[in-house]
């Protein structure tokens, strides 16, 4: 049977508060495939983020699957999911989550670093190529915002992954830095072909993707489709 690079399975994900159970995610399936741009929107508590982590290697589901280029994502212990994690899987979030006290240099090997691999020159050049390569040496407190979302996605992409998940990432940007960081992003990804995963409040950058899955009460919407002029 083919499966997708990412494959969910009737996922469900719940919390309880006290007495109370919440039910997040309720039945989920998808399939998403390799190079393929997808963008998780929805209402405030739809569900989105729980689903991206649990997509993510993040967050176990409750109930159901998760595959990861066919194999079981959850089925093996921590260490096997955090070596997946490691070297199929890039994160860039909406609060960036730089060390404060490393250059954007320093910041970008650290995934490099878990991983015992030497990827200095890669580093410096994806810095360069996310136009932050006269700003090696500079740490986070001398950044904007736009451009420590720059480094944060330098981080994310310097194990050269299969997958990006990107929580919000333009959330803590203005409009403009914003676009231009959601711009380069999927930029990056379509030159090396990875699958972008985006959950994102704003639908006005979801042109930017082949599909929109729309979140609603924990469930994909049946109307989820690909974008405009996206065949």
């Amino acid at each position: 049977m083919d499966h997708g690079l990412i494959s969910a399975r009737d996922v469900t994900r719940q919390f309880r508060i006290g007495r109370r159970q919440i039910d997040v995610l309720r039945g989920v399936s998808l399939e998403i495939q390799r190079g393929e741009k997808v963008f998780l929107c929805g209402p405030s508590g739809a569900g989105k983020t729980t689903l991206m982590y649990t997509l993510a290697g993040l967050e176990r589901p409750t109930s159901g699957e998760v595959l990861i280029n066919g194999k079981s994502l959850y089925r093996g212990g921590r260490k096997e999911i955090s070596r997946t994690r490691n070297q199929m899987m890039g994160y860039v979030f909406q609060n960036f989550l730089l060390m404060p006290e490393l250059s954007a240099l320093e910041n970008v090997l650290l995934p490099a670093f878990i991983g015992r691999d030497d990827r200095l020159e890669q580093a410096k050049d994806i810095l360069e190529r996310v136009g932050m390569g006269h700003r090696l040496h500079h740490l986070p407190s001398e950044l904007s915002g736009g451009e420590q979302q720059r480094v944060a996605i330098a981080r994310a992409l310097v194990n050269e992954p299969a997958i990006l998940f990107a929580d919000e990432p333009t959330g803590n940007l203005d409009s403009k830095a914003g676009a231009e960081v959601m711009e380069l992003l999927t930029h990056l990804v379509s030159e090396k072909g990875t699958t972008l995963v985006v959950v994102t409040h704003d639908e006005g950058l979801t042109h930017l993707g082949d599909r929109v899955l729309h979140l609603v009460d924990g469930q994909i919407s049946a109307d989820a489709a690909p974008t405009a002029g996206v065949l």
